[in-house]
């Protein structure tokens, strides 16, 4: 009986396992790819389980920091034994609340967007009576890399446009509660090569040293983004950077001399990359039929449960594994629900399959769970098993419930389950 198997019989499918050996595995890598001035944040949009959070705080070696979103992923981050001081706070569309909260609980280092974050991050800071560390981030006009998901060079509700942040320095200047200690870059996501990321980095740097010296801008921090890759819901391995320590030391010694005595403060971070390869799905087949001559393999999991593309219109890009043998027909792997768009893969080569039958999908990490249609019919999340060599650490699954508002004199209360 394979692992998966027993897992399966002993937890139910869907079945997320999540491997904090090859998580490890993951962050040792990365790290040894980077200058050993580097900070390394772990985007927890990429997957904010706990346990995965706690292990990339924990452990042997280097640690990660947390970069969050949201107020729901710096509780995720504080459950894994972080504190607020620990984590950047990132995002376009942060509320007064959401930054009230975040700088109750210790949060003081804010990614900002625009004059009016920068002014909402104060606000919060002096009703708390703190002041918060603010870094700009920045669009660039221009880019390196032509492949991956661009992130910078268009129009964007990410960042400060290069070339009028001189125009509105002078406003964030005079904003009282906030320090602008430095910029933050996200040029580029998932990058396909070595080439493209060392580029893209290179261009980071060199507009943020000119940056610096054209607006009289010290740098105490510089977060140059990331863009490291690994295979999403297919068979492969994390992508290698052999040549990515030397660029990047190289880069910064040519753009700031005195970096390794005297700043900035060098970051990147990474989601994908981290915990991508840790996570495997496990599904079993529901049903299996045929109309007008193609073949649809029906799993007990689908875009409630991996869908990380479904919001964009895109289909995964799955492979599966079975105990049954070599790919022997084409099929479309489908999941449960009442929906057209429940599609996992369209006419992909697949094993015989039968119901009962389990198959699993590889680099499943990343982007499940949190990031799929995870209500969508009201049906249940799948399980959540965090594993190191043959030791079940935990087992987890999400509940929906629905909390009601006192209205009219009556009581509040939280209906569990109502939404399942």
């Amino acid at each position: 009986m394979s692992r998966y198997q027993a897992l399966a019989e002993r937890f139910g499918t869907p079945l997320y396992v999540y491997d904090l050996d090859e998580l490890d595995a993951a962050r040792q890598q990365l790290f040894d790819a980077l200058p050993e001035e580097f900070t390394l944040f772990y985007a927890l949009k990429a997957n904010p389980h706990p346990g995965l959070v706690r292990a990339l705080r924990e452990g042997e070696g280097r640690h990660c920091r947390p970069e969050i979103s949201s107020t729901g992923e710096l509780e995720s981050a504080l459950a894994a034994g972080f504190r607020g001081e620990d984590c950047l706070y990132t995002g376009p569309g942060k509320t007064p609340g959401e930054l009230a909260e975040a700088i109750r609980l210790g949060v003081r280092v804010f990614s900002t967007d625009s004059v009016s974050d920068v002014r909402h991050v104060a606000d919060a800071a002096r009703a708390n009576g703190a002041t918060a560390d603010c870094l700009l981030r920045v669009n660039s006009a221009t880019a390196s890399a032509t492949s991956s998901i661009r992130m910078t060079g268009t129009p964007s509700q990410f960042g400060f446009d290069s070339e009028t942040l001189a125009d509105v320095l002078p406003e964030l200047r005079t904003i009282e509660g906030v320090r602008i200690t430095g910029m933050h870059f996200f040029p580029l996501s998932n990058a396909k090569d070595e080439e493209s990321l060392v580029g893209e980095f290179r261009h980071t740097i060199e507009l943020a040293a000119r940056l610096q010296d054209e607006l009289n801008l010290p740098l105490r921090f510089l977060d140059i983004g990331g863009g490291f890759t690994v295979p999403y819901a297919v068979p492969g391995g994390r992508g290698t950077y052999p040549k990515l320590r030397g660029e990047l030391a190289a880069a910064l010694d040519t753009h700031f001399p005195q970096w390794r005595t005297e700043g900035p403060e060098l970051a990147c971070e990474s989601g994908r990359y981290l915990v991508g390869a840790s996570g495997t799905l496990v599904a079993s087949v529901s049903n299996v039929k045929v109309s007008r001559g193609r073949k649809f393999v029906i799993l007990d999991a689908g875009i409630n449960t991996f869908g990380g593309m479904s919001g964009l219109g895109r289909l995964l890009p799955v492979a599966v594994g079975t105990d049954s043998g070599e790919c022997v027909e084409s099929a479309s792997l489908v999941g449960p629900l009442c929906t057209p768009g429940d599609i996992l893969g369209r006419e992909i080569e697949l094993p015989a399959l039968a119901p009962g039958d389990l198959v699993t999908i590889p680099n499943a990490g990343a982007y499940g769970p949190t990031a799929s249609l995870l209500m969508f019919l009201g049906r249940p999340a799948p399980t959540e098993v965090v594993v190191r060599g043959d030791a079940v650490l935990s087992v987890s699954r999400i509940e929906h419930s629905r909390s009601y508002a006192a209205v009219d004199g009556t009581s509040a209360h939280t209906a569990e389950g109502e939404a399942r």
